[in-house]
């Protein structure tokens, strides 16, 4: 199972990270420990929102999209 999520900031409620992963727990602890480099300014974060796939183009399509101009405003007005 791959999982598509977006993370919010508790810091600063309008910074959001989008990401996939196979255990999303674990790269969830990755991102509040510090590790994962993009992120590490902006912790402690909290999942937002996450969807699961079975195949995994899909789900690295959806995580593309939702990096594009209107993937975000569709995540922030939808998700």
């Amino acid at each position: 199972m791959k999982y598509v999520y977006i993370l919010q900031s508790l810091t600063d409620e309008d910074r959001f990270y989008v990401g996939q992963t196979d255990d999303l727990n674990e790269r969830l602890g990755r991102h509040n420990a510090g590790s994962v480099t993009h992120t590490s300014k902006f912790g402690p974060w909290r999942i937002k929102t996450f969807v699961a796939f079975s195949d995994q183009a899909q789900a690295l399509a959806f995580e593309r999209y939702l990096k594009t101009a209107s993937g975000r405003a569709f995540a922030k007005k939808r998700l």
